[in-house]
């Protein structure tokens, strides 16, 4: 079968790598998307174990078209009679470029053609449920392509883990955080430091890579369930076993509220991070590893010169207590400044898409 994942813009070579490594075969990688081969057992495991995917579809048209028109003819063509004459389905559309409509206008196109097609082949007018459908359709007009797919992950994408009890103002996207972890080559055996960790994102992203705890174990269902049973489900949760092992994380945040609700989500994941409340410039630990990290930037911060001081002053502090340091934000001159200048090797630099911000990955060397 025919899939295609998204993903945070920028994560793509670490997300086929993810793939791969479950088995998949890769066969093209475009900007938030990554298209591979395999079976429905891999859909379910990558759905129920991927770290750095947000969504999976299981891939049934992608076309070049010029009009509306042309929309509803590719999504006409293909065979929705699977359905059960039961079953509900939606249209979730999605418009990337310039076009003289909307999404609005692609969602009722592409739903007009799965009601026509399906009524052509079982005489029956399919039911449309916008909130909670059977069948979710995923509609993705980018350009001046049309990507037509079966959400296999539902509504709620795989970066919802399901142990955020707290919310910080500005959080780390988990899907994100677990591909900073995978980028630092950070092993069990290190010790993991984040000097600015807010809520304990990375900390935890890392303590569930470490114990082999499936990111989605929280879930309780996923779009897939409906089309293909729960059983798949249930028996790709026997390839997943935690493993029994000492970790040592440790985050310093500034803020004791965040510190606080950084123990409460820790917890509801099933992982040990240690806490302590301190100051990323002037930090009071003696060993570590690895440093990861995702400092304020200027937009949470109204004085510049306050960013260019915190950058050199936690740069300056984890040069002498790790080994490698893996930061993302979207200060990126200065962060690269304050790193030159302060002697640190700058070992790769990765552009990613945060939300609707444009960030940088900086994989560092003291």
């Amino acid at each position: 079968m025919r899939f295609y994942a998204t993903l945070p813009p920028g994560l793509e070579r670490i997300s086929a790598k993810e793939i791969e490594g479950f088995g998949g075969k890769i066969t093209e990688v475009r900007k938030g998307r990554v298209f591979f081969e395999g079976d429905l057992r891999l859909m379910a495991k990558l759905n129920y174990g991927a770290r750095t995917l947000e969504r999976i579809m299981v891939l049934l048209a992608v076309e070049r078209f010029e009009s509306l028109d042309d929309i509803y003819r590719i999504v006409r063509g293909i065979d929705f009679s699977w359905i059960r004459p039961d079953q509900s389905f939606a249209i979730r559309p999605l418009r990337v470029g310039e076009h003289d409509f909307t999404s609005l206008d692609v969602g009722r196109v592409a739903g007009q053609a799965v009601i026509d097609g399906y009524m052509e082949s079982r005489g029956v007018r399919l039911k449309v449920d916008l909130d909670e459908p059977d069948v979710i359709i995923r509609v993705d007009v980018i350009f001046d392509e049309v990507y037509v797919g079966i959400d296999t992950t539902g509504d709620e994408a795989l970066h919802r883990r399901g142990y955020r009890v707290y919310d910080h103002p500005a959080p780390l996207n988990p899907a994100i955080a677990s591909a900073l972890v995978m980028l630092s080559g950070w092993k069990e055996d290190e010790v993991l430091i984040d000097p600015m960790c807010g809520s304990g994102t990375i900390l935890i992203e890392a303590g569930m890579i470490g114990r082999n705890v499936p990111p989605q174990k929280l879930r309780e269902d996923f779009a897939f369930t409906k089309v293909f049973g729960r059983e798949l489900l249930e028996e790709v949760k026997g390839d997943f076993v935690e493993r029994d092992v000492d970790l040592t994380l440790v985050g310093v945040e500034r803020f004791r509220k965040h510190l606080k609700g950084g123990r409460m989500n820790s917890r509801k994941a099933g992982v040990y991070v240690e806490f302590v409340q301190g100051d990323a410039t002037r930090l009071c630990l003696r060993e570590g590893d690895v440093a990861i990290t995702n400092p304020p930037y200027g937009l949470r911060i109204a004085r510049k010169g306050v960013i260019e001081d915190l950058y050199e002053g936690f740069l300056r502090e984890l040069k002498g207590i790790v080994d490698r340091v893996v930061v993302i934000t979207a200060e990126m001159r200065v962060l690269k400044e304050k790193a030159l200048e302060l002697g640190y090797e700058i070992a790769e630099e990765l552009w990613v898409k945060y939300g609707g911000l444009d960030t940088k990955v900086f994989v560092l060397k003291p």
